[in-house]
């Protein structure tokens, strides 16, 4: 078994302190050699001009391979490229491209009248400008809005036919989750290498039991019984740390060569799962600040 290609998930920073959590997070978890790190949307797009000065920062202060988040929520198609083109600008080759998440509060995403209708009219907007690398999502636990587990393969399958490299999965909490979606797209003719799992290591069972749950992400009752109790004992990270590790292990006896996580800007679990993974520091971060 060889040790994977690991990358990371960051949020821009909205206070102060949130901006010296980042920064921590970067100098704790770069020095293990990502082969990229990306920088999220809020819902709506609430943090894209956030997103767009921390990608900005990252690439520059770093010189970390950053991949930007790209939504066409609430915006016009002009409004959407001009980002792209800003990043592009800045140097940033990278695009994690979604249809993103509506508003809260909203009901649901209603598409700008002048804007994409979908993540793969962006995808080929973007394809067509031919200056990114484009990564897009997946969904192993049926997406919320989708009428069956066949749709979400139908869809992935349609967003790498628009041009896109990667997708990256939504979480999950067993491996068979993400082997049993594997197959599915392999029956639906996509090149399943293109496929990377999100992991999400468990800094808080609360929030992730919630976040789950939106996101149609399907909780096993063995693992909602073990927080239960490793809460009540006062040992949720240990817990964590050690179902993480096991999940990573299992996906890479596998096939699985490559992990993507999702850090909440919280990196010492994280760390903890990469380094019972045999990921050792390989780099050192000089320059961000």
């Amino acid at each position: 078994m060889t040790t994977p290609e690991i990358s990371f998930e960051f949020f821009p920073p909205q206070t102060l302190e949130a901006s010296f959590r980042l920064w921590d997070t970067v100098q704790t978890l770069v020095p293990l050699g990502p082969r990229f790190v990306s920088v999220t949307y809020g819902a709506g797009g609430t943090t894209r001009d956030l997103t767009r000065e921390a990608v900005a920062t990252l690439h520059k202060s770093s010189g970390l391979n950053v991949a930007a988040h790209l939504t066409c929520v609430n915006a016009t198609r002009n409004e959407t490229m001009e980002i792209a083109d800003q990043f592009a600008a800045a140097g940033v080759r990278e695009i994690v491209a979604l249809r993103g998440d509506p508003p809260k509060g909203s009901g649901g995403f209603v598409p700008h009248p002048d804007g994409f209708a979908n993540s793969v009219e962006l995808i080929a907007a973007l394809a067509e400008r031919d200056q990114f690398s484009i990564r897009v999502g997946a969904y192993p636990d049926r997406h919320p809005e989708a009428a069956s587990d066949r749709a979400d393969v139908e869809w992935l399958k349609r967003k790498l036919d628009a041009g896109a490299d990667e997708a990256l999965t939504q979480f999950f909490f067993e491996a068979d989750t993400f082997f049993r979606f594997r197959d599915d797209c392999a029956k639906a003719g996509i090149d399943t290498s293109r496929i990377t799992p999100g992991i999400l290591p468990i800094e808080n069972w609360k929030g992730a039991r919630n976040f789950a749950k939106r996101c149609g992400t399907k909780i096993p009752a063995w693992v909602e019984e073990a927080f239960d109790k490793a809460v009540r004992d006062n040992r949720e990270d240990l817990l964590a740390t050690a179902l993480c590790s096991e999940l990573c292990c299992d996906l890479m006896e596998g096939g699985v060569e490559k992990l993507h996580f999702y850090t909440l800007n919280r990196p010492e679990l994280t760390r903890d799962v990469c380094f019972a993974l045999g990921i050792t520091p390989k780099v050192q971060l000089e320059n961000v600040a």
